[in-house]
């Protein structure tokens, strides 16, 4: 290393070329911890303090009723949980959806903004590589979020003594509903996010890809109900994320319908159900790939 000094006193240090002779850990690698990176930062684990209070407060609050029902249902000695496994989801949807809207925004967008994107697609991360790690993340993260009262409820359930059979099907039903609500819910937040570079613009985008096909199909639905075409209920619920999701979980998964009067799909609509949702996730990865085709963006 040579030090030269310059007339004003400062110095400069050529410290020259070194050559890197260590493991070069390929493209695995950095897809592994692109995914790490983004799912600690939907919770705000390695940035600011301020950036944890959100995330952990929805935490707080998705579990917080999970604990109430098992301590309600211990304290009077009930025979079963007041809410089935695969329904606590839905009951709670706002919450999810509020996280979702404002996670999703924060795992892409900002790439965006600041234009960090094509540096990710150099040597050796490709865009699919991208999208995969980003898609499992945010899946991941929605996951914690939505499991975690399940796990609550299913240790109360056994510490209160009811039938462990029971319970532990249900629990499995409950992880395999929030499991694909967590997917479907991902594919379509972000890609409602990779649309705008502006995290504002990008929340409440979210919030109303959630509401308002909801609200909408709500609402025909019970004017179908009071005009009596109880058919029409079921197949109207395909037409929203979390109706899809309740669809499934009512059919399949011992779940209670929240459609009105508790009508729940047929067998064949809740295939189509099953279909319906695997189509929307596949179409939201297909439509993240293409618009991550460009590095320039």
């Amino acid at each position: 290393m040579s030090t030269e000094t310059t007339p004003g006193g400062a110095y400069i240090h050529n410290i020259g070329y070194r050559h890197y002779d260590g493991p070069r850990l390929g493209r695995a690698y950095a897809r592994r911890s692109l995914f790490s990176q983004s799912l600690r930062g939907a919770y705000g684990i390695g940035r600011s303090a301020k950036s944890k209070v959100l995330p952990m407060l929805l935490f707080g609050v998705m579990c917080l009723p999970a604990g109430i029902m098992v301590a309600v249902a211990m304290f009077t000695k009930a025979g079963s949980l007041p809410i089935g496994y695969p329904e606590y989801a839905i009951y709670l949807q706002a919450v999810i959806g509020l996280y979702l809207a404002a996670q999703a925004p924060q795992s892409v967008s900002r790439d965006l903004r600041f234009k960090t994107t094509p540096l990710y697609f150099s040597r050796p991360i490709e865009r699919v590589d991208y999208v995969i790690a980003k898609f499992a993340a945010m899946a991941s993260a929605l996951f914690l979020l939505t499991a975690a009262p399940l796990v609550i409820l299913y240790v109360g359930a056994l510490l209160g003594k009811l039938d462990f059979l029971d319970q532990t099907k249900g629990f499995g039903q409950g992880l395999v509903s929030v499991a694909l609500l967590s997917v479907l819910f991902a594919g379509i937040g972000l890609v409602v996010s990779a649309v705008t570079p502006r995290r504002g613009f990008g929340v409440a985008a979210v919030i109303a890809a959630l509401t308002i096909p909801y609200g909408a199909v709500s609402a025909i639905q019970g004017i179908a109900t009071l005009r009596g075409s109880d058919g029409a209920v079921g197949w109207l619920g395909l037409f929203s994320p979390i109706t899809l999701i309740d669809g499934v979980q009512s059919t399949f998964l011992g779940g209670t319908s929240s459609f009105p009067n508790g009508l729940a799909p047929s067998t064949g609509a809740g295939f189509v159900y099953v279909l319906v949702s695997l189509l929307v996730i596949a179409g939201c990865f297909g439509l993240l790939m293409r618009r991550y085709r460009k590095a320039g963006l």
